[in-house]
């Protein structure tokens, strides 16, 4: 048990560095918010809200770590299962704020990556099987790509004639394309690929998170501020 962290401890570095990351991405889009456009405003608090919890989360399991030095993979779903529908239900909110978009979009986003979350979750933890619940939750994965390149979504934004959030869509579709089938692969190997070291997966899932939580947030907060100076 360390009250402090060690030099050469890489896992609890990077819980380390994923909670001070968070924090101060949760007060950045906060701030921000008030020079954005009007439209933006729910955009960003979502942002923020999103980072904030997963501040929460990493100061808790960091803190786990330094005190047992144990950090149980099955934690992180607590995290997922709120931020993960966070993030995709973003892409309803971005095209809503520029666009017509119906409300159908947002509950097909939201189950699909519910469906995602608890599909996987229900496998790790033994209510189901893990082969089954890697299979619901590849669905609930590949569903949401379907809707994001062929669905709504993809025709509201290839549509929308607006060029920041065209590029901040596309960018944030390649994340959700590249960044999250980390997910899938990290569980297939933990439960059904003859397992891994939980420490290794455990910095393979703090790093993927800067990516698709972190960078993700600021593809979108620059299409916000090129939007907002474009119509101010």
């Amino acid at each position: 048990m360390n009250e402090t962290l060690l030099p050469t401890d890489v896992v609890g570095g990077t819980f380390w560095l994923l909670s001070i990351a968070m924090i101060g991405a949760t007060i950045f889009f906060l701030l921000e918010r008030t020079k954005a456009s009007p439209r933006w405003h729910t955009t960003m608090t979502l942002l923020g809200g999103g980072r904030l919890i997963s501040a929460i989360h990493y100061h808790y399991t960091k803190q786990m770590w330094m005190d047992t030095g144990t950090a149980p993979i099955i934690l992180r779903y607590v995290d997922w299962v709120l931020t993960h529908p966070m993030q995709i239900v973003l892409f309803y909110v971005v095209l809503a704020a520029i666009t017509k978009t119906s409300t159908a979009l947002f509950w097909r986003l939201l189950i699909g990556s519910l469906v995602m979350v608890i599909g996987e979750f229900l496998g790790a933890a033994g209510y189901m099987s893990a082969t089954l619940g890697f299979l619901i939750g590849l669905v609930g994965w590949l569903y949401i790509l379907g809707e994001l390149y062929m669905g709504e979504a993809g025709r509201v934004n290839a549509q929308s004639g607006n060029d920041a959030t065209h590029l901040a869509f596309n960018g944030l579709r390649l994340i959700v394309t590249i960044g999250w089938a980390i997910y899938p692969l990290g569980y297939f190997i933990e439960h059904l690929g003859g397992g891994v070291d939980v420490n290794s997966l455990n910095i393979i899932y703090n790093l993927a998170d800067f990516l698709n939580k972190i960078i993700f947030g600021f593809v979108i907060y620059r299409a916000v501020m090129n939007d907002t100076k474009v119509h101010s």
